[in-house]
C-alpha cells in the first residue's frame, strides 16, 4: 500500500503497472462505504485492466478504506474530494487518465470531467442514473443517510435503502461517523447544462434491477454521445462485480462501442 498527503490527511492507493505494453492510466473511483479493496480489487478488475494494457490506480477516498477518517462534514466537501484525486494524478505525473467511478465514486468522475476536462480521457460511469438528475435524498425521506449511519440498530433502519447501505458499511468494518459527515459534505447538484458542456467520450452502465441509480438513459441523453449499457439482473450493490461491466468497459475503451464498427 502507498499513501499520499494532501490537506493534512493520508490517503492510501494502490498504483499497479500494466501487465504488457500500457495502453494507457485509469483512475477507480470507488463508491460511498466501499474501498478500492473492496470494489475493485477483490472483485477482479486490477488484472482485468492490466491485461488490457492499462496502468491502474485506485485510491481510497478520504474517510473509506485505509485512508485518514475525520469527522467534519466539511472535510467531505465535494471540491475536496475532487482535489484529492486530482492531487494523487499530480502526485504520480499523471496528467491525463480514463476515469471509472461507481455509485459516489461516479458523481466525482462527472465532476472531473466537468471542472478539470484536460485530466479525463474517457469517462465511465457506473451505478448513476436518472436519479442524480432529481433533487431526491436516497430513501423514502423519513431517515437521512447520515442518520442511517450513526443508528444504534440497523434493524431500526426502516429503509431497505438506507438499511443497504448501512449494513455493507458495517460489513466493510467502516467507520460510520465518518461516513455520515462524508454524507453531509454536500455539494452542487448536477444539472443538465452541467453534463451538456463534458466533451469526454462516456459510458452509463447501471443494473437493470438499480432503484438507487434508476433509468440511466436519461442521464446517457444528458451528456453528449454517451453510451448506455444496462446489466440484466443487478441492483446497487451486485453490479460491480458483474462480467458484463467488465466487459463493457473493455469494449468502450478499445473502441468496439464506435458506432461507425460494423
Amino acid at each position: 500500500m502507498a499513501r499520499f498527503e494532501r490537506g493534512g490527511l493520508q490517503l492510501a492507493y494502490d498504483d499497479n503497472p500494466p501487465a504488457g505494453e500500457e495502453a494507457g492510466v485509469i483512475l477507480l473511483v470507488h463508491g460511498f462505504a466501499a474501498s478500492r479493496a473492496e470494489s475493485w480489487k477483490r472483485l477482479g478488475w486490477y488484472p482485468t485492466l492490466a491485461r488490457a494494457g492499462y496502468r491502474v490506480i485506485a485510491p481510497d477516498l478520504r474517510g473509506h478504506g485505509e485512508s485518514d477518517k475525520p469527522h467534519d462534514a466539511a472535510a467531505y466537501a465535494r471540491g475536496e474530494l475532487a482535489a484529492d484525486l486530482t492531487g494523487l494524478l499530480d502526485h504520480l505525473g499523471v496528467g491525463r487518465a480514463e476515469v471509472l467511478g461507481y455509485s459516489m465514486g461516479a458523481g466525482l468522475a462527472l465532476g472531473l470531467a466537468i471542472d478539470h476536462p484536460g485530466r479525463v480521457g474517457n469517462l465511465i460511469v457506473g451505478g448513476l442514473g436518472a436519479r442524480s438528475l432529481e433533487a431526491r435524498p436516497l430513501g423514502d425521506g423519513r431517515m437521512t443517510l447520515a442518520e442511517a449511519m450513526r443508528a444504534p440498530d440497523a434493524d431500526a433502519i426502516t429503509d431497505p435503502t438506507l438499511r443497504g447501505f448501512r449494513r455493507f458499511a458495517e460489513q466493510e468494518g467502516a467507520d460510520r461517523e465518518a461516513l455520515a459527515a462524508c454524507s453531509e459534505g454536500g455539494g452542487r447538484p448536477l444539472t443538465r447544462e452541467m453534463l451538456a458542456g463534458i466533451y469526454a467520450p462516456t459510458l452509463v452502465v447501471t443494473g437493470a434491477l438499480d432503484e438507487i441509480a434508476g433509468d440511466p438513459q436519461p442521464l446517457a441523453d444528458a451528456i453528449p454521445g454517451a453510451k448506455c449499457v444496462t446489466l440484466p439482473g443487478c441492483d446497487h450493490f451486485a453490479a460491480t462485480p458483474h462480467a458484463l461491466f467488465k466487459s463493457a468497459v473493455i469494449d468502450f475503451l478499445q473502441g468496439w462501442m464506435d458506432d461507425d464498427l460494423p
